[in-house]
């Protein structure tokens, strides 16, 4: 029986933060609910808007939501329409009210669950699997990223068993914790049934920084005098 590990959950507290940034005593299992009723609002209505990650903090009675977006003018529509009817929304959900900040995604093509997202798409239009796989690991490859691994699961090419393809370019240091790793899943429903797509974005490794390398940073800044 195989025993897999989250590559985000792995490396939290090491070189990832966490996404939801608060305290709670008694009423943590509310809060719980409310955060995930929140990503649920926001998963249902900007998918056009081909959002990454979801970051919510709260203080008091407010809850800080930053959207990272890869298209932020669709989230924010003419005028701030869409972005005012999602706040309100938001708000009627979480009963606190929400202060909403959205950036943009410089490189889309290394988040993996953008890239799974895509892949999903273009399942969903007929495009044959292996192609969209070797398309989408090309263009992320081209984007800076070290290594990709991405693996389809379903009934595909439309057999009657399901099966497993997974393709793998460059890196992938599963193991290693100082290593960069994006994960993302997403699904693609096709008249054969449901496809999963999973995927791996190395995007290289994070060295902290010792106290020796600072404390060398901080004397070779002061003037020697002579």
């Amino acid at each position: 029986m195989g025993q897999k590990v989250h590559p985000y959950g792995f490396r939290l507290g090491v070189n990832q933060d966490w996404r939801a940034k608060w305290y709670a005593g008694k009423n943590y299992d509310q809060l719980l609910l409310d955060d995930l009723r929140l990503r649920r609002v926001v998963e249902d209505r900007c998918m056009a808007g081909a959002v990454a990650r979801v970051e919510i903090e709260r203080s008091g009675d407010e809850v800080y939501l930053t959207l990272y977006s890869a298209r932020p003018g669709i989230l924010i529509g003419r005028g701030g329409q869409n972005v005012e009817a999602l706040k309100s929304e938001l708000e009627e959900v979480s009963r606190d009210k929400v202060r909403l900040t959205i950036r943009e995604v410089e490189h889309p093509e290394l988040e993996a669950i953008l890239v799974a997202r895509s892949i999903a798409g273009r399942l969903e239009e007929r495009i044959p699997f292996r192609r969209a796989m070797r398309q989408a690991a090309f263009r992320t490859m081209q984007a800076g990223a070290k290594g990709v691994k991405i693996m389809c699961r379903g009934r595909l090419g439309g057999l009657e068993i399901a099966r497993t393809e997974t393709l793998r370019q460059g890196q992938m240091p599963l193991h290693k914790l100082r290593a960069n790793i994006d994960y993302g899943l997403a699904e693609a429903h096709t008249l054969m049934g449901l496809i999963g797509i999973k995927v791996w974005i190395y995007k290289g490794d994070i060295v902290p920084e010792t106290k020796e390398t600072s404390a060398t940073a901080e004397t070779s800044e002061v003037p020697q005098g002579t």
